[in-house]
């Protein structure tokens, strides 16, 4: 019966994957249950991790904290992958408005820890040890770790920090996601209703495609080319089919448009009203009703080649004599100018006949099997540059230690980068919709398995000790004035989205495991946007005030 103590409590590869199995599956499992209509999800892997460790199981601490930070790297890179294409759009869109409430939040923490300590006389160092755990921040606390290993004479009346950051971190995950849920009861947040809202103002109704059928009696247009119209409305209008005396034909760039010919246009719905005035008028007759010989498809973008290329410099009209109407990106649909740039897993809606199609399917690839098919070398290439990048030192005059972005920061940043611009160097970072959600998942259950291990085993024993609790509390606090108070502001006064807020909340304590519930909670994207736009300022904040508070109070 060797085999079992040895499975049991020998620091075994096979010890180490059997615990893991167990917090994983059961904090999993308990995450389901719900108390009242609350349920916690994967981040009670937490605190199971926690009871494991409390109870003697665990592993090769260096092959844990292997674990837990290949597991956030993992995390971070698939919600950057995921975020990428629709990050840089999001600083239009309100996303400098989103850092300044993430810089207001990190400096409030600091102010509240600064307060504290003048008002309970506890040591600096111990504080920041709690607020780093308080807001989920690994970096910060070794970042005041090595600042105070750099600081005399420091060693030997300060305890580890490292307990108040274990004991105020499990708070420092619940607090955010109690944050989440004290904003939503007393707002009365409507998910669906704030779903609906986030997607009409990422999507706006009057930018979706619509197709119309215009009677042509305007002179201006008589006797014109397709081409010449389509420079003199100067909108995104394909006019992909025209009826000439009863006769259906797929409209090319020289196709001539004569008066009384009937044409099919694409074109924004909030365009259709001028689009209509400059061309005739709304006709009567369904053209799409009318096929003839025109068949449409939806054909998917998987050929290398074509990947960051204009549809227009494709010139796939002229080569094949089709028509491609509208593009289907991300869950949106776009009208096909000319200016787009096809990425992989695009969606193009091809008019034409079948020999055209069978020859534009040829070129831009259509196949499921390459969609399917994981490019990990670019994903791995990415992980490669994203831990160089996060393990590169930044000076600032003043501070003695160099600031880092750590396994977190230089991950997500390369990979919010490499799904933007990777095709210019022939690295395609596409991942299906489950297995980004896959590698996200395992991501984080690892992380947070291995961070309850970890602090399991000191966990209960500082807690019940005198200073354990109050540690807690401090924790709490620091946790919770900066969320409630930028949380229900951003609501109240700013009315900004509540799947926004979740993100932003989650993104300023640098916290996955918040972030994971809060895309459980709203199944929409909207979150890991908001959190993949204040991350990166915030990592940088939050380990520049972790050394800060330690060089001016110590």
């Amino acid at each position: 019966m060797d085999w079992i103590n040895d499975l049991f409590f020998k620091e075994t590869v096979a010890h180490t994957i059997f615990i893991y199995s167990i917090v994983i599956s059961l904090g999993i499992s308990l995450g389901k249950i719900k108390l009242f209509g609350i349920s916690l999800g994967i981040t009670f892997v937490l605190f199971v991790g926690i009871v494991i460790g409390h109870f003697g199981f665990s592993a090769n601490h260096e092959v844990i904290a292997f674990i837990r930070d290949f597991g956030l790297i993992l995390f971070v890179f698939s919600i950057g992958l995921q975020v990428g294409p629709g990050f840089f759009s999001s600083f239009k869109k309100g996303g400098i408005t989103m850092n300044l409430f993430a810089l207001v939040i990190v400096l409030l923490g600091a102010l509240t820890t600064i307060g504290l300590h003048l008002i309970t006389g506890m040591s600096m160092p111990m504080l920041v040890g709690v607020m780093s755990g308080a807001v989920t921040n690994t970096p910060g606390l070794g970042a005041a770790q090595q600042a105070l290993a750099q600081t005399s004479n420091i060693s030997d009346t300060v305890p580890d920090i490292g307990l108040g950051y274990a004991v105020a971190y499990p708070f420092g995950v619940l607090g955010i996601i109690l944050a989440m849920l004290a904003l939503r009861k007393f707002q009365k947040v409507n998910l669906n209703e704030e779903l609906d809202l986030y997607n009409q103002r990422v999507t706006p109704s009057e930018l979706i495609p619509e197709k119309i059928s215009i009677l042509v009696n305007n002179p201006k247009v008589f006797n014109k080319t397709i081409s010449e119209i389509s420079k003199t409305v100067r909108h995104d209008v394909v006019i992909s089919r025209v009826l000439h005396n009863g006769e259906l034909h797929l409209a090319s760039s020289d196709t001539v448009v004569y008066e009384n010919d009937i044409i099919l246009v694409v074109t924004q719905k909030g365009l259709i009203d001028e689009i209509v005035k400059q061309i005739g008028n709304l006709s009567d007759m369904d053209l799409t009703s009318k096929s003839g010989n025109l068949v449409t498809r939806r054909v998917i973008v998987t050929n290398r080649s074509v990947f960051g290329k204009t549809l227009g410099s494709l010139k796939l009209r002229t080569l094949y004599n089709i028509n491609i109407t509208r593009l289907y990106r991300s869950e949106i649909e776009l009208v096909a100018s000319p200016q787009l740039r096809l990425q992989m897993g695009d969606r193009l809606t091809v008019v034409g006949d079948e020999n055209s199609l069978k020859k534009v399917i040829a070129h831009l690839g259509n196949s499921v099997k390459r969609l399917n098919e994981p490019n990990l070398i670019p994903i791995f290439i990415g992980i490669l540059f994203g831990v160089i990048l996060g393990s590169v030192p930044f000076f600032i005059p003043g501070i003695t230690n160099p600031i880092k972005l750590g396994l977190a920061g230089g991950p997500l940043i390369i990979a919010i980068l490499l799904s933007k611009y990777g095709y210019k160097f022939s690295l395609i970072s596409y991942t299906t919709p489950s297995a980004n959600l896959m590698l996200r998942e395992i991501g984080i259950v690892l992380f947070l398995a291995s961070v309850g291990i970890l602090s399991g085993g000191k966990f209960i024993s500082t807690l019940l000790s005198g200073d354990g609790f109050i540690w807690m509390g401090y924790g709490a606090i620091i946790t919770l004035i900066p969320l409630i108070l930028v949380g229900f502001t951003a609501r109240l006064i700013f009315k900004r989205n509540f799947l926004e807020i979740c993100g932003l909340l989650s993104g300023s304590m640098t916290d996955p495991p918040a972030l994971a519930y809060a895309n459980s909670l709203t199944h929409s994207e909207a979150p890991a946007v908001a959190y993949a736009t204040v991350y990166p300022l915030v990592m940088f904040l939050r380990i520049f005030i972790a050394q800060l508070l330690i060089l001016l109070f110590v």
